[in-house]
């Protein structure tokens, strides 16, 4: 595994770090949870491998997720990695909220303090009616002088102008936002990672492979870029790497599903150093990001925060099957995956137009358009 050095105090970072937004799951008569007994062992062989970074947040899978990874954290792993976890503040409602939060998040993980905390999904509206209104940093500079908190930073979802403006705001250790090769121009982007370097902020990535949009099942004409490519690697690879190349790159974040995500990011990130790739290789990348870009509909990477849907509409996956539409030239199994995974009382003809999964979308996406527009495609008159 490799390492990157934390400015601050030179502590070393695996590049690699354990996100736990997409534990494996399992379905039970009553509810969808956590296989705890997998996660814990997927969470477990990663950090006997190396890797030293794990993150949570207070909303991943209902909260659950903190649960499970103090319950990894046992047996002396909670003293081999860095801790990273959030505040919600979208949920702040009074000043209370704050201790009340933390407190629940330190009880959830049962730990004493937490290594790296964020201001969790910041935004120009919730920065100002949530982080400034109720005073978060505040509060996290105190927990960080009661030894609660060893390190303050911030994740991210919107434009460089307003990086800008939080990067200024306050003393950050390190910050947090989504990259990859098909949203190097997207909020943050690639100019948000060199302004945070330019302020010695070293930056953590979530989002690497686009929620596996970039892995899971690939187009042909994006098949065929990879299969021209002279250095043959798995699209994971040309992913992973293309954000490794990046100096001001902490460490990347991957939500992992199985083992076989542990083991493959393992090794693509057991050798990949800084400025390695070559003008060619960029090349390659950039000719299959405007390729995927001129397929895809709508950029959602399944993040699940505009869950749950008062029409209980699965969002993501209707998204998801909409681009795949579009991804795969109107196959007639796009559809029968639409009959498979949507209930008929649940689709996008459910949608009410509310608009609350458009202000918590982290990629500002018209969501009440598009399930108009994937009903008029998925459930036809």
């Amino acid at each position: 595994m490799k390492y990157r050095t934390f400015p601050k105090t030179g502590e070393q970072i695996s590049l690699l770090g354990f996100g736990t937004l997409r534990l494996p799951v399992e379905k039970t008569t009553e509810a969808v949870k956590i296989n705890e007994t997998e996660a814990i062992k997927m969470i477990r062989s990663a950090i006997d491998r190396g890797v030293n970074y794990v993150d949570t947040a207070y909303n991943y899978h209902g909260g659950t997720s903190e649960v499970v990874l103090g319950k990894a954290l046992k047996d002396g792993y909670r003293e081999k990695v860095f801790l990273a976890d959030k505040m919600p503040a979208f949920l702040l409602k009074e000043d209370d909220d704050r201790e009340k939060f933390f407190n629940e998040q330190l009880k959830r993980l049962d730990v004493d303090y937490i290594d790296m905390y964020l201001v969790h999904s910041i935004t120009a509206l919730g920065w100002e009616k949530k982080v400034l209104r109720y005073n978060v940093l505040d509060f996290m500079k105190k927990k960080k002088d009661e030894g609660k908190i060893k390190h303050i930073g911030f994740s991210f979802h919107d434009e460089f102008e307003m990086f800008k403006t939080v990067i200024e705001a306050f003393p950050w250790d390190f910050c947090q936002i989504q990259l990859n090769y098909m949203d190097a121009d997207f909020q943050a982007g690639v100019k948000g990672l060199k302004y945070a370097g330019s302020k010695n902020i070293p930056v953590v990535i979530m989002e690497p492979l686009k929620g596996g949009k970039l892995t899971d099942v690939l187009p042909p004409s994006i098949e065929e870029f990879w299969a021209k490519a002279p250095i043959k690697r798995t699209p994971a690879e040309w992913a992973m790497r293309w954000v490794a190349d990046f100096p001001e790159v902490l460490t990347i974040l991957s939500g992992m599903t199985a083992m076989e995500h542990v083991d493959g990011n393992i090794r693509i990130l057991s050798d990949a150093e800084p400025n390695s790739l070559t003008k060619a290789e960029h090349e390659i990348i950039k000719n299959v990001a405007d390729e995927y870009n001129k397929l895809i509909k709508f950029s959602c990477t399944a993040c699940k925060y505009c869950s749950p849907c008062p029409s209980k509409i699965d969002i993501p996956t209707v998204i998801g099957l909409y681009n795949n539409w579009y991804l795969y030239q109107q196959s007639p199994k796009v559809k029968d995956d639409y009959e498979m995974w949507i209930p008929p009382k649940f689709g996008p003809s459910a949608c009410i137009t509310c608009k609350t999964c458009e202000e918590k979308c982290p990629q500002h996406l018209p969501v009440s358009d598009i399930m108009k527009l994937a009903a008029e495609i998925f459930e036809p008159k």
